[in-house]
């Protein structure tokens, strides 16, 4: 009975902190955007288009990842349920985006050459995506689902 209460107001309480969580993230995004369109403003006054448009594209990286997590937030608050996947695609996300602002902050640096480039960095990177890719293509075909329950 007190055991039955107390496993019944908890999921309460989690049901209230999923909920605020949902509004934090919603928040986060306004925050990403807002920041977006400062950057975008700030390099066109400064008439550097193209690596304020890459410094600018990384914001909306994190508004993907920020949508990704309200897509799962909703998900878990209209069925209870977390999906791997959601997890996998964060990490994907991450890892294109370091892919593209790496290659940005080294043009962008004081004396930007190729010697701040660092390829086996970049190539880890490159296989971190095709594992990641690979992990998400079987947490997400619902076939191999399938195929693993039978």
């Amino acid at each position: 009975m007190v055991e039955q209460k107390l496993i019944n107001s908890m999921k309460k309480f989690n049901q209230r902190i999923h909920v605020l969580l949902a509004l934090a993230l919603g928040v986060a995004c306004v925050m990403v955007i807002w920041d977006f369109g400062l950057k975008a403003a700030e390099a066109w006054q400064a008439g550097n288009a193209t690596s304020g448009f890459f410094h600018a594209l990384g914001s909306l990286f994190i508004l993907w990842t920020l949508s990704t997590l309200i897509s799962a937030e909703m998900s878990y608050l209209q069925t209870g349920r977390i999906y791997v996947r959601v997890f996998v695609e964060v990490a994907m996300i991450s890892v294109i985006r370091e892919m593209i602002v790496q290659p940005v902050q080294v043009i962008s640096s004081p004396g930007g050459s190729e010697a701040n480039f660092n390829p086996l960095h970049y190539g880890l990177l490159l296989a971190a995506l095709l594992v990641i890719g690979i992990v998400y293509r079987l947490v997400s075909d619902p076939q191999i689902a399938r195929d693993s329950e039978d």
